[in-house]
This record gives C-alpha cells, structure tokens and sequence, in this order.
C-alpha cells in the first residue's frame, strides 16, 4: 500500500499541474470530505511548509518546532497514517529540495529529523532516506518518534550494513544508531527486534549489557530458539552470547544446559566454579546424569570431600535404579509381566494362536527378547529370575536351554536387561553362568554384565574387571560378548585402557571378521562425538586391510559406522577424515562417506546436508549399490533437530518410498522410526502400517520394527493392536512373525515407564550416548536378514544406551522422595518464543501428584507455590526447596 502512496505523493510533488483549473476543483473537493480539525491541522501545516522556507530564522525555528510537535503528539497511536504525515505528504518534495538549500546549522538538523519521519511513508523502496535524515539530524531520542519509526530504522539499517560491508566502507555512524535502537527496544518489551537487528549487523556482544533481570530469561529463550535455525558457526556464537547472559544472572542451570549443548566442558566446569550453592550443584549433577557424559569432579569445583562424593555418585547414576523403582511402585505396575500377557493371543481368532508353535527356537529367542525389553529395569520377571517352582516350565536355567546356539547368548544377557541400572544385584545373579561349560552362555554373561552398567559409572570399574579377561580368549562368540559389554557399559567414558586393548584386537590380521566389526563398534560407541585420532586411524587401518570378499559382507558396513560415531555431531571436524575415506576400495567408499556424513551432522538440523543426502537418494543405481540406505537414515538423523525439519523430511521420506529403488525402500521406515522415536505420530504410524503388509518382504520387517520404535515405551494401544493384527497375518512366516514380537516388546518398553528418546530437556539436549546406541541398531537393522535374523541378534541390546525413564522425580534437599504428594500440572508443550506478556507455557494440562510419567511434547509445572524447583525444566530429577515468601492461604 505504501508503494502506491509513495509514488502518488513524489509524482504530485514534483509533477507541474497539467491543467491547474482541474487540480483547484479538485483539491476544493479533497477538503470538503474533511472534518473542520482535520481542515484546520492541514491549513496549518501548510503554513508551517511556507514558514520554514521564510528567510527569517526565527519564523523557521517556530515552524519546525510547531511541526516537530504536531507529528509527535500524534504517532503515539500507530493503527494507521497519522494525521500531519498525510497531510505533509505532497510537501515532501518541496522540504527535500529546501533542506537541500540551507546552509549548515541546527534548524537544518531539525527539518532532517522532520525529513527523516516523513521518509517513513514517503521514501520511494531501496532508498533508505529514512535512515540518510537520521544520519544528518541531531542526535535525539529517536524512541520519541514512535515505535514503527524505530523498526523502520531497524530495515534500513540492516539494508546499508550490509551494503556497507560489501563496499567496505565505515560502519562507526550507524553501530552508533544501533545502540539506541537496541536499548529502545529492550526497554519495551521487544527483545525479538533487538536480537534480529544485532544479528544483522554482526554484533551480538552489545546483548549483554542491555538485558536486565527483567527480560534477560526471554532474551534467551529467543537466542536458543533462533540458534535452531541459524548456519553453522552462526548458531554456536548465539548460544555462546546466551550463556554469558546466563551466568550474568546467576541462571546456572540454563547455563549448563547451553553448555552441554554446546558441548564445552570449559563451561561446564565454569558453572560448577561460579555457583557456590551445593543444593543447585546437586540438581547441575542430575542433569549431567541425564545427558549421559562422563564428568569427573575435582576440588576446584567441589572443596568438600564428602559433598563431591555425593555429587559424583548422583552423575554416576549410581541411584536410577532406585528412583526407577520406585516410580514403578508409585503407578503400581510392579508385577512381573510374561511374553504371553504381551502378545495377547486370546484376543485373536484360532489360526494364529495354533500357529505359535511352529518355529519354537526363533519364537522363544523372540519371547525372551519381549521379556527382557517389557521387564527391564524391574529386577524380576517370569523367565530369567524366577524362583523354581513358579517358573514356566521348572528352574529359571531351563528357559535358557529352551534356546539354541546362539540364542542361549541372547538369553543370558537378556537377564542384564531385566536387572538394568542395578549394578549389585545384578552381577550377583549374572554370575552363575559365568561357571557354564556353553561358550554361549558366557558370551550372554559377557554382555548381561555390559547391559547391567550401562549408563551407571563406579569407583571400582567392576565391568571393566570382568569382562577385560575374556576379550581375547579363543572363541569369537565370547570375545564377541565381552568387547559388546565394554562398549555399552562405557559409552562415552573415552576410557584410555580399553582404548589400548581393542585396538590390539582391530590391528591383529587373525581376528575373525565379527569380532573385528564389533570391536570396531565398541571403540566407536566408548569415543563417542570424541573425534579421537588414534582411535579413527585404527579403524580406517582396519577397513583398508580387509578383502575384497570380507567388503561385500554386510558385518563389515560396521566398520564405517564405527568411524563416524567418532564424530558424532561435530559438524566440519570430520573432513579431514572424509577425505581418507575417498582412498577405499569402490565397494565401501560410498558408504562410508554417506556414514561419516549423516553421523557428523546428526541432529544439527543443516538444511544443505539434507540435500546432499536427498540428491544421493535420488539415483537409480545397479543392484548390489549399498550406500543409499545409510543415506536415507542420514536424512532422518540430520533432520531431528527440530520440529519444522521433522515435518519436512517426513514428506520427503514418503517422496523416497513413491519413487525410490528397493534398497531405499528398505531404509525408509526405519528413518521414520528413527525421528518419531517413542513418539507415535498418527501419519508416520499409518504409513507404517500399509508397509508392514508390503510385497518385499524386508520393507514389512523394517516398518514393524519401527513401529515398535515409534511406540516405543508408550503402551500405544493402536500400535499394540496392529501388531496383535500383524502376528496373526504372518503366522506362517517365522522371520516376520520374529519382528512383529520384537516390535511388541518395545511397544511396551519397562511397561511403559522408559522413552528411547535421544532428546530431553524439552527437546533441547540431544545425549550422544543414546543416539549412537539407536543408530547402530538400525545400521544392523539396513540388513535384516544377515544381522538381526541371522546369528547377531544380540545388536538389539544395543538401544539400550537409549533406555530412560520417562519420569518427572521431585525430590526434597536430601535427596529423598518428597513425603506429601506434590501436584504437577502436566500438558502438551507450547511454543512461547517472541510472545508478550507471560503466556501459558502449556495447554490441555492435567493435575496429577509426583512422581508423573512425561510422554513425547508434553511439559510439566509445579501446581503449588510452596516449593522452588531448581531446574528450569522439569524432567527426570528436580530438587525442590521450600519458598520462604510462601503463605498458606487461611
């Protein structure tokens, strides 16, 4: 609209009248529509025009004043074009031609501040003479012109900034005008424009010092948001700025939880050092135990002996297992749970509960792996750790010996699974099998014992102990379940001794091509995100020495894997890497740059690598290409970051299933599981499901895993139902039938008190250790028939890294579960960034009494006054402290 004005109002500036009879005709007409003020104001203001073109300077000084007023009385309501602009619109020519006359004084300054206003509604596009008057007039205040004069300026300032920087010209004037505009803006509430301007102009630092303890927390919230978005290394600077403004404030806990966003241990000890409050490092160490990183404190950060151990046990994790307990005890779901209270087989017609027993060592290899995923972390069930006389079937050893071979490995760890986090007990249970004459069952010792530490740190490493003696013993299998174990019990920990012992195991030439993939996995999985040299040579030194018949066997696609969970999410640092990989032979190279790629960009969000995976997607290559697979798990592992992307490469996904070649179909699924992970959107959940009756037989594997993925921990009743529906369609098919159990136990994952989300605090940490834990399953899964099918099973127990409770634990300040029942409103998470006011922060909330389960989106708070939490985000541990200023009301 303001274009069309723009050019009316310069053409009846400057145009002379055709026919001046006709204009006075006209003109009479425009003022009889006025009212007798608005006459009045015009003839006014025309005056005053005359009056500053008047040679006599005082006449001028009058006339500006009077104008000047005019114009600022009336902008203080912006709902359209204030009255003088309008009527000062067809003098806008003659000022400029008059300002241009003057000679250099005060009142020249004054009619370009008058100018610089006008431009506002004025000023043809592109022109910037806005911004031209302001640079010429006095240095006023400019927030008494008005708001949308000051965002005005704000454009046009960002168009000449980067006009300027183009042409290299100075720039000192306008960072000048920058400071007022930025100091206007936060003092009124509009910390959004501030931020959006300091950004264009490439000087976030100024933030700092103008955000006070009223808006600093919005201010963030915006940086952290619009981090989301940004390029690389953009995105790093604006957290980096939001951290400084944190710590200022004293806000430590958002502090750390940009710092291990960032993933700075600089910082995170920087927090530790700055707060001197134990309770709030209490609450810094359950967020750390959360995010799943090793962290060792020291003396600096904790003088006290006494109270640093106590807060590095909370990081180790050391009491998950009772808090997990106790939350199951809480919502009552204690009882141990059968495979046959999961499949539900009553719930079905004859056929396919007939059928149950027609592959018995595959269906009881699938019913141990539904125990041990529905069990796990219970401590008890009905298979492993039952007493002798209630079991199914006689002793808890015979359910093991109802499996074959390999199987037995499976069975044996599963009872790692089932006593999860509870390091004690469970070593004490696991040991009887170490005394096994089966190369089997030690093997699934090997790993229970891994499976039983993983995520939860001690003192006296007895994982490490254990299982460090069997990694070279003689048979592959038991070597297989050690090297496993290592890797799941230390993911992350960056542990220098068995760094020097696996890498022995990947240099030896003899070592079968099984071990070498897993010891690969392992290294990967212990230096995680850890972009460690020697580690990254060993494993590229291992790829280069194997065979051309060892390349084509789907084990040694670990291998690359391995490589690029090295470097998970650290963006550009793996180039160097990805240049070493160009020199494998054609049958990996593909592969492996495809891996390194999507591990390296994993949950930025980076729109170009999106891209470049997509384009990889998009050929239609010969038989026997592998590379693509991984590719599409790229694009949903670059894609998870945020919710938009999400959105977006879930469309392109169902593009890749119309128009891909079979191997991509093969991937996609999986993908989809991968970025809905225990969060079973209704589109992804039916796109699943018209699969899960696909023709090719591995696309309908893939896609009922992922729906036991996407529903993972959720007890989903319509997923739960679909795959009750699926058991009895493929009752004839073993493999199938395998996959529909296994997605079954995940359905009902701890009895739905566990996530597999690599995501938490709201969506904004993303805990390395999980997702490497998730991605190696699926980079088995890309080959269903050979891995998961086939005698590696066992890469299931690889999620898990990825297993949490999904809870919200309110405990008092020693520690212990609140004695009163605390209320907490819990709702779907609503996005308040850049909004006024306080807005609701959730929408659709229930009440319900701690401890509360948390599903995926949903966001809890405090219903009470009476007590201060200590985290900003309320998920898995929050230490509450009593609210001195509370009053009961009588």
């Amino acid at each position: 609209m303001s274009d069309q004005k723009n050019d009316a109002g310069t053409s009846q500036a400057n145009a002379p009248a055709k026919d001046p009879k006709k204009k006075e005709d006209q003109k009479k007409k425009d003022d009889e529509d006025l009212s007798e003020e608005d006459l009045a104001l015009k003839q006014q203001l025309e005056l005053y025009v005359e009056r500053v073109q008047d040679s006599d300077p005082g006449l001028q000084k009058v006339a500006l004043e009077s104008m000047r007023h005019e114009i600022r009385t009336s902008t203080s309501s912006m709902t359209s074009v204030p009255k003088p602009l309008k009527f000062l619109r067809p003098h806008y020519g003659t000022l400029k031609a008059f300002y241009e006359t003057m000679p250099e004084s005060d009142l020249k300054k004054y009619l370009a501040d008058i100018l610089s206003v006008l431009a506002l509604t004025m000023s043809a596009e592109g022109e910037r003479e806005s911004l031209k008057y302001r640079l010429l007039g006095s240095e006023g205040d400019i927030g008494s012109w008005g708001h949308e004069y000051v965002r005005n300026l704000a454009g046009e300032i960002a168009q000449e900034y980067g006009k300027r920087q183009s042409e290299e010209a100075a720039i000192e004037d306008l960072m000048e005008l920058v400071q007022q505009i930025v100091s206007f803006h936060m003092k009124h509430n509009a910390e959004p424009e501030a931020v959006d301007l300091l950004m264009e102009v490439e000087d976030l630092d100024l933030l700092v010092e103008h955000v006070d303890k009223t808006n600093f927390k919005r201010t963030c919230l915006y940086l952290t948001s619009a981090a989301r978005y940004l390029p690389g290394p953009d995105d790093m600077l604006v957290l980096d700025i939001a951290y400084t403004i944190y710590l200022k404030f004293e806000e430590f806990a958002s502090a750390l939880q940009i710092a291990l966003s960032l993933d700075n241990m600089q910082h995170v000890r920087q927090v530790f050092t700055s707060c001197d409050n134990q309770l709030k490092k209490m609450q810094f160490c359950y967020i750390l135990a959360r995010h799943g990183i090793t962290f060792e404190l020291d003396d600096e950060m904790v003088a006290d002996d006494e109270e640093r151990e106590t807060l590095q046990d909370i990081i180790n994790n050391t009491k998950l297992s009772e808090s997990y307990l106790s939350l199951a005890r809480d919502i009552e779901v204690m009882e141990p749970k059968s495979p046959e209270d999961i499949y539900k087989a009553h719930l079905l017609d004859g056929r396919a509960s007939a059928g149950a027993s027609v592959d018995s060592a595959r269906q009881n290899l699938a019913a141990t792996f539904v125990n041990a995923f529905v069990n796990a972390g219970f401590g008890q069930d009905k298979l492993m750790t039952a007493p002798a006389d209630s079991s199914i079937g006689g002793s808890s050893g015979n359910w093991l010996f109802k499996n074959k071979e390999h199987g037995k490995t499976s069975a044996a760890a599963s009872l790692g699974m089932i006593l999860l986090w509870d390091v004690d007990s469970g070593l004490a249970q696991i040991d009887k099998y170490f005394h096994s004459n089966d190369n089997h069952v030690i093997a699934g010792a090997l790993l229970g014992v891994g499976i039983v530490n993983c995520g939860v740190k001690n003192d006296c490493d007895p994982a490490l102990a254990l299982l460090s003696d069997y990694i070279s013993k003689e048979d592959s299998s038991v070597r297989i379940g050690a090297i496993m174990g290592l890797g799941i019990a230390y993911a992350g920990a960056q542990n220098e001794q068995i760094r020097s012992s696996l890498t022995l195991i990947l240099n030896d030439a003899k070592a079968p091509l099984d071990v070498i993939a897993f010891t690969a996995i392992s290294l990967g999985l212990i230096y995680v995100g850890s972009c460690n040299e020697e580690v990254a040579q060993a494993i590229i030194f291992a790829l280069m020495d194997r065979s051309e018949s060892e390349l084509g066997e789907p084990l040694t696609r670990l291998l690359p894997l391995a490589l690029g969970l090295l470097y998970l999410g650290k963006q550009e640092r793996v180039e160097a890497t990805a240049e070493v990989s160009k020199t494998f032979n054609e049958k990996i190279r593909k592969y492996c740059d495809m891996t390194l790629l999507s591990c390296a960009y994993a949950g930025t969000g980076n729109v170009l690598k999106v891209q470049n995976l997509l384009g990889h997607c998009a050929q239609h290559l010969e038989k026997g290409e592998t590379h693509q697979g991984p590719a599409v798990l790229g694009i949903a592992m670059v894609a998870m970051a945020e919710e938009l992307g999400l959105d977006m490469s879930i469309r392109s996904l169902e593009h890749l299933l119309q128009y891909g070649e079979q191997n991509i179909r093969r991937a996609v699924p999986l993908a989809l599981g991968l970025l809905c992970i225990s969060n079973p959107k209704v589109n992804v959940m039916d796109t699943l499901s018209r699969l899960s009756h696909d023709s090719d037989s591995e696309v309908a594997m893939a896609a009922i895993i992922s729906l036991g993925l996407i529903g993972a921990g959720t007890n989903n009743a319509r997923i739960a139902g679909m795959l009750r529906n699926l058991s009895s369609y493929y009752y004839k098919d073993a493999s199938l039938l395998f996959c529909v159990r296994i997605a079954q136990g995940l359905v009902h994952l701890g009895k739905g008190l566990l996530t597999l989300n690599p995501y938490h605090s709201d969506r904004f940490l993303l805990s390395p250790t999980a997702l490497a834990g998730l991605v190696t399953m699926l980079h088995a899964c890309l080959d269903m028939k050979a891995m998961v099918l086939g005698k590696y099973h066992y890469v299931l127990y690889f999620i898990v890294l990825a297993m949490q409770p999904r809870m919200l634990m309110t405990v008092d300040e020693n520690l212990k579960p609140l004695s009163v029942q605390l209320p907490v409103r819990v709702g779907q998470a609503v996005d308040v960034v850049g909004q006024a006011g306080r807005p609701k922060t959730i929408t659709g909330f229930q009440t319900h009494s701690t401890p509360v389960l948390l599903a995926a989106g949903d966001r809890a708070e405090l219903a009470t006054e009476k007590y201060i939490p200590l985290s900003p985000i309320l998920e898995g541990h929050v230490i509450l402290k009593e609210n001195p200023d509370y009053r009961e009301d009588s």
